[in-house]
């Protein structure tokens, strides 16, 4: 092993390996060229809250799944997470998360709770009377 000018170790002649970078995957390899999630091509909004599913068949299984996969899954082990938290935390894309979260989703190793749409939302002149008809109590 050798080191690049900072300092940091690469096998010699690796082409997969960027000193400033570190790994290089391109995003197409880790969801095998698909840009959208499942069959259906669910959309997967930033705020969407993803959990992991802990009865489902294929969440135990090393072999189902990529590493990305279960990278994903381990984050949200502990805790439920946003997508846009997901994509930090994994140091993923945002584009590639929302495919690999379609194949867990499709997989029943995750749920996901999608936001209420803004048309669905109270209005908020109702929600001003409320605020007022409570501070009248």
């Amino acid at each position: 092993m050798t080191e690049d000018m900072e300092g940091v170790p690469y096998e010699p002649g690796s082409q997969w390996y960027d000193g400033e970078a570190g790994p290089l995957v391109r995003p197409y390899a880790m969801t095998g060229g698909r840009t959208k999630p499942g069959p259906t091509g669910v959309r997967f909004d930033l705020i969407a809250l993803v959990t992991q599913d802990v009865g489902a068949p294929g969440a135990d299984d090393d072999t189902a799944l990529g590493p990305e996969h279960r990278a994903l899954i381990d984050l949200c082990r502990t805790e439920t997470q946003s997508v846009a938290e997901l994509s930090a935390d994994a140091d993923l894309p945002v584009g590639v998360v929302r495919v690999l979260l379609g194949d867990l989703l499709e997989l029943g190793c995750v749920t996901v709770s999608r936001p209420v749409p803004p048309a669905q939302l109270p209005d908020e002149r109702i929600l001003r009377e409320v605020i007022e008809g409570l501070r009248a109590l």
